[in-house]
């Protein structure tokens, strides 16, 4: 055979081929597509091959709201005469469902303050709804019976300030705050007088140079203010131990307090003075120039007896006059009115008659 049969009969072979695969994909085709179509595969157009089922797109169903049936508030149910102790019996936040008033808490830049629905500043800060005076009232009927009778001598401050000198001071402070904590409550002030302390002139003097400018002249009132620990009990407990520190070391006398001379006070003092050993020994020396006369030109001196004791002389009324004038002459100043009373204490102890007028 020659070379143009051969390539015939390959020809032949792959035309039929051809049209035996197109057969088999045609059988893949829909019915629709083979039958209503006819023009188009006619024409050679090339056909869509649905292997796969369509998906239908499925409607999305809106989920059903829950019907929920919310009771109204509690306070537009409550009797006007409610029992107020029952509903809000302890400390606890705000509720406003409960609370009866038409409160406001907060800020707004334009228009009226927020509600109390749904308010953070209500329900952030203490409140004192379980505090009224019916909520005080069952508060003192249930304690009634763990308390005494009132101490007896107690009816008046200044009974209660003779029994009790020292007073204590504390500070409890609420606001709105994550925390009620406040560091300022542990502050402890105590106030005392010291004219209710026993004390003498050295004690009440280095007293007051210890305490500085915590002594008020103008009330006679000391002053002890404590910060110093964390906690108030401890704060209390350190401001008596600086009060009883320091009247135990005003009771002591160092060697050295020793040397100081009269010249060295800041005041004068009659106790223990030069001028009054020199009056003692003044009355001493006129007793004995009297004694044995018959006339009693100063009977309070000539009645003293031989063996008169310096503490017997010094508590004569007209001595302890004599004294207090010439005390108040060195601490007061010289004027009028100190030297019309020492005059005046002059002529009452030498008996000297009445001091004239001047």
């Amino acid at each position: 055979a020659s070379c143009r049969d051969v390539f015939w009969k390959i020809h032949c072979v792959s035309k039929c081929s051809n049209f035996s695969v197109q057969r088999t994909m045609s059988s893949f085709l829909s019915a629709k597509s083979t039958t209503t179509e006819p023009a188009e595969e006619a024409d050679g157009e090339f056909r869509k091959l649905d292997l796969y089922k369509r998906r239908e797109v499925r409607k999305k169903s809106k989920p059903r709201e829950l019907q929920v049936n919310v009771p109204a508030p509690r306070y537009t149910r409550m009797p006007i005469d409610q029992d107020w102790t029952s509903v809000w019996p302890t400390a606890q936040s705000f509720r406003p469902s409960v609370v009866p008033l038409p409160i406001r808490q907060g800020y707004s830049k334009k228009g009226a303050p927020p509600g109390k629905f749904v308010n953070l500043e209500l329900m952030k800060i203490p409140n004192f709804l379980h505090l009224t005076p019916p909520h005080i009232e069952k508060h003192c009927e249930a304690l009634k019976k763990f308390c005494t009778q009132w101490p007896a001598g107690l009816e008046t401050d200044e009974q209660c300030a003779k029994h009790f000198p020292i007073e204590v001071t504390t500070s409890d402070y609420c606001h709105s705050s994550p925390t009620i904590r406040d560091v300022r409550s542990r502050i402890v002030t105590l106030k005392v007088k010291l004219s209710k302390l026993n004390l003498d002139y050295h004690a009440r003097d280095k007293l007051l140079r210890l305490v500085g400018d915590r002594y008020d002249p103008s009330s006679d009132t000391l002053t002890i203010v404590t910060d110093r620990c964390p906690l108030r009990k401890q704060n209390y407990d350190y401001a008596h131990y600086l009060l009883a520190a320091l009247y135990h070391e005003c009771w002591t006398t160092e060697p050295w307090e020793s040397e100081k001379a009269e010249s060295d006070m800041e005041c004068f003092i009659w106790e223990g003075s030069r001028s009054e050993k020199n009056l003692v020994d003044t009355v001493d020396r006129v007793k004995q120039a009297l004694k044995g006369k018959e006339t009693f030109n100063l009977p309070h001196i000539q009645q003293l007896p031989d063996e008169c004791p310096a503490s017997k002389v010094k508590g004569m009324p007209e001595v302890r006059r004599y004294g207090e004038a010439l005390t108040a002459v060195y601490n007061e100043g010289e004027n009028e009115y100190t030297w019309e009373n020492y005059k005046r204490s002059v002529y009452a102890l030498l008996r000297l008659g009445e001091a004239p007028e001047t």
